[in-house]
């Protein structure tokens, strides 16, 4: 059941960048983040009452508690690096960027979750390295230099990204997947928002266009599904690596539809690249 939770969860997180992408064309990428997770915070609820496990909050112990806000602050200041990343570079280059996070996922997972690598698990490493420097280049699909401020925002989001499944995977450990999902959605929510206030964005919401709406609401019920999938794959697979490796393949995803919807191209180098950090990633279900 979890292997195929964690292949839904990579198919929607992939739609999701190329959704997310057209939506936050004209509006703030902070605003853009709180109003998706609107959105995402109202299908993981669903989900929820629909399980029925809103009964069980009051049985979550301190410790998952703790580490379910922690993993919510994580996830939202993923979101607002990786949605402003999207904002200033395109999706073929933000996307590899911020799946590196594996890598980063498997050094935390090895320091604090007791998780042995192998041979293997470091070949793979090496290759998802290689893949992205691959991926990256100087300029854009325009033409025109894309500057330095999309890697850095797609880095952190990466960063934050390998934080979020370290404490989603403690935090979960004794809370139902989706009151948990639901739970650090809450989180999210209270930090996007907090952030659009604190930089007046709230005043440009009337001015936001119907097509701009239409891509912001569908991205936040793919990234609800996908969300859902995958912490639900995380509650039944021991080994987390497994699962956030799966979860990467949405690159392929990602780089079908930006390349049928946004019209960006892959250069040889770039189509090298991918093959390698794709390859990298299958080696770790090896």
């Amino acid at each position: 059941m979890w292997l195929c939770l964690a292949f839904l969860s990579a198919l929607f997180a992939g739609v999701t960048a190329v959704l997310a992408k057209c939506g936050i064309r004209n509006v703030p990428s902070d605003l853009a983040t709180a109003l998706r997770t609107v959105v995402v915070l109202f299908f993981s609820w669903v989900m929820v009452f629909v399980v029925g496990s809103q009964n069980t909050i009051g049985e979550i112990p301190a410790k998952a508690a703790a580490f379910l806000v922690l993993s919510g602050l994580s996830t939202g200041a993923s979101w607002l690096c990786y949605f402003h990343a999207l904002q200033l570079g395109d999706v073929n280059k933000v996307t590899p960027v911020d799946k590196s996070s594996t890598i980063i996922t498997m050094l935390l997972a090895m320091l604090f979750l007791g998780e042995t690598p192998t041979w293997l698990t470091l070949v793979a490493m090496v290759l998802i390295a290689v893949g992205t420097y691959l991926m990256i280049e100087r300029r854009s699909s325009s033409g025109q230099s894309a500057g330095k401020s999309w890697f850095v925002y797609a880095f952190g989001s990466a960063l934050f990204a390998a934080l979020t499944a370290i404490f989603g995977k403690v935090g979960m450990t004794e809370v139902e997947s989706n009151l948990g999902t639901a739970l650090r959605t809450v989180v999210v929510l209270v930090l996007a928002w907090v952030i659009v206030f604190a930089r007046g964005q709230q005043k440009d919401i009337p001015s936001i266009d119907g097509k701009s709406w239409l891509f912001l609401i569908l991205s936040g019920f793919t990234t609800g599904a996908s969300w859902l999938c995958y912490y639900g794959a995380l509650h039944d697979e021991a080994s987390r690596a497994s699962v956030v490796a799966i979860d990467k393949l949405s690159i392929l995803v990602t780089i079908l539809f930006s390349r049928v919807f946004l019209k960006e191209r892959l250069s040889k180098k770039a189509f090298a690249g991918l093959v390698l950090l794709v390859g990298g990633t299958l080696l770790l279900l090896v």
